[in-house]
């Protein structure tokens, strides 16, 4: 499909408007604690809009519908877990952060557990989130070729360039100021599209396209069978599964990752940037369950409209009825509220690997060279890390018979994620664990995590390694058990053999960082 002069215009204003906040905002960047946590300047309401932003990326705008148009709204219950989780994460885990770490979450770990534990968990986020990444960026490659008939490739690599110069120029600073107006874009570009399917002119009947797509089960929650057998399940995974993965999964990427503490980090006070973190979470689920419903919906559409089957791959839903069935002049506006969901994600994606890489690594191995090197640094590696994003995402470009994105990306992403929330809990939870117990509990969980990915069978139903004890389970389990294994270990070891303690341990525990902020409240 051809675009037209004013959804071309539409969109080139739009990234004329993104590069000019960049460049605004870029004034003055000369330090990296500007450059990674923007002087801790960022009001409540900008750090609600970029974590909200950050989150609702183009897997979401494209992959949440592939999966409610095939499989009904199985995802969205299971986000409802967000808020829940982020009570806690508001109350204990903001301020803890706020007050033991400087730039980059590893920090927490090299001083609890010493320098091997920040690698590790360092490493496995830097490969969780290059995997997203490619993921992002892939679902605007799919939405972008069928809107223009752009090879996928091109579009990857358009995409990524752009906002890695911005992101390279401007920090957390750009990353969050243009999060504001691509998270306003993004939300009305939803409540268009969902417009457009209910109030079709081909159909005139909102109510019809309800009433197809409910018989046919699209609003449907999934299978809410309560049993044993529910967990050997590789067929079905029951709305029981996604409830716990999903709570494992937003657990661990509000305590653990990166891209997400960084904004508890650029907030002007610690309740500034709880009240953002919560509100970030709150406003989530709306465009969730918008673009989930809009899904479920597009089947009542197709079932309806005469003479149009609709396309055959869950990914390809959304972009095909955005350009067959959005005129022009809207189309550049979905347009430009695609490239905003995948900006979001991507420039603050690019900006916290660029902070890992440069404070857990580069300023480790070279302790002493300047402020300055430093930052050349962290912005070379926003370029290093969009390149190999780049690459990931068109591995990941879609074959026919695989199972939708967003179900791949949750199954993969609690795999690689290595028990990190488990390793962080031991260490925020208990003075207890020492440095021996998290190591071998490190070490159980690689093991565990091998053995499950070696065993499993695969869709043929062959196995990479037969050990006779085998893994039987959900796949999307795999991920989530290496997180208790981890914790379990670690604990038990920690109390039968000892180990190293840090001094100050008391202090880099939630509880015991609490009871030093009500002392030092309490008149003298």
């Amino acid at each position: 499909m051809k675009l037209s002069f004013l959804d071309i215009l539409i969109v080139v204003v739009y990234l004329v408007g993104i590069a000019s906040i960049g460049l605004y905002v870029s004034r003055g960047m000369r330090t990296t604690r500007k450059f990674f946590t923007a002087d801790r300047s960022i009001p409540t309401w900008a750090v609600t809009f970029t974590l909200m932003a950050t989150i609702v990326g183009s897997g979401t705008f494209v992959g949440h519908p592939g999966t409610s148009f095939e499989k009904g709204m199985i995802l969205f219950l299971p986000h409802m877990l967000l808020p829940v989780v982020l009570i806690i994460v508001s109350i204990w885990i903001v301020p803890f952060y706020r007050r033991v770490v400087k730039m980059s979450a590893y920090e927490y770990m090299g001083q609890r557990f010493g320098l091997a534990s920040r690698i590790y968990t360092s490493f496995g986020f830097l490969a969780d989130r290059t995997f997203d990444l490619g993921v992002t960026l892939v679902t605007t490659g799919i939405a972008l070729y069928i809107f223009t008939g752009w090879e996928p490739i091109y579009v990857i690599l358009g995409v990524g360039a752009f906002t890695l110069v911005y992101t390279m120029i401007g920090g957390i600073t750009a990353v969050a100021w243009t999060n504001v107006a691509q998270g306003i874009i993004l939300s009305g570009g939803a409540l268009i599209i969902l417009g457009r399917v209910l109030f079709a002119p081909e159909i005139g009947d909102p109510i019809g396209i309800i009433k197809s797509s409910w018989h046919a089960g699209k609003y449907s929650f999934g299978s809410w069978e309560f049993s044993w057998r529910m967990l050997f399940d590789r067929e079905t995974t029951t709305i029981w599964i996604f409830f716990f993965a999903y709570f494992i999964q937003w657990s661990r990427r509000y305590v653990t990752d990166q891209h997400i503490i960084q904004n508890y980090l650029i907030a002007k006070t610690d309740k500034a940037a709880s009240r953002g973190a919560f509100l970030g979470a709150l406003s989530c689920l709306p465009i969730f369950f918008t673009f989930m419903f809009i899904g479920a919906s597009f089947y009542g559409f197709f079932d309806l409209l005469p003479g149009d089957a609709g396309p055959l791959k869950p990914d390809e839903v959304m972009p095909y009825f955005l350009s067959h069935f959005i005129p022009s002049g809207v189309l550049g506006l979905i347009l430009a509220a695609i490239l905003a969901a995948a900006m979001s994600s991507v420039s603050a994606d690019l900006n916290s690997i660029a902070t890992v890489l440069t404070t857990d690594y580069f300023s480790t191995i070279l302790p002493n060279v300047s402020d300055r090197v430093r930052l050349l640094f962290g912005r070379f590696m926003v370029v290093v890390g969009g390149v190999l994003a780049s690459t990931i995402a068109v591995l990941l470009l879609p074959k026919d018979g695989s199972e939708p994105l967003m179900q791949r990306a949750i199954t993969i992403a609690t795999i690689i994620s290595g028990g990190t929330l488990g390793l962080f809990l031991l260490g925020f939870l208990t003075r207890r664990a020492t440095r021996t117990g998290a190591y071998v509990g490190i070490a159980a969980c690689l093991i565990f995590t091998s053995w499950a990915l070696l065993s499993k069978p695969n869709g043929a139903g062959t196995r990479m390694v037969d050990f006779g004890f085998n893994w039987e389970m959900n796949t999307i389990l795999i991920g989530v058990f290496g997180h208790f294994v981890l914790f379990i270990t670690g604990y038990l070891v920690s109390r039968i053999f000892g180990g190293y303690l840090p001094e100050n341990v008391a202090h880099l525990t939630i509880r015991g960082l609490h009871n030093k902020r009500i002392e030092e409240d309490l008149p003298q």
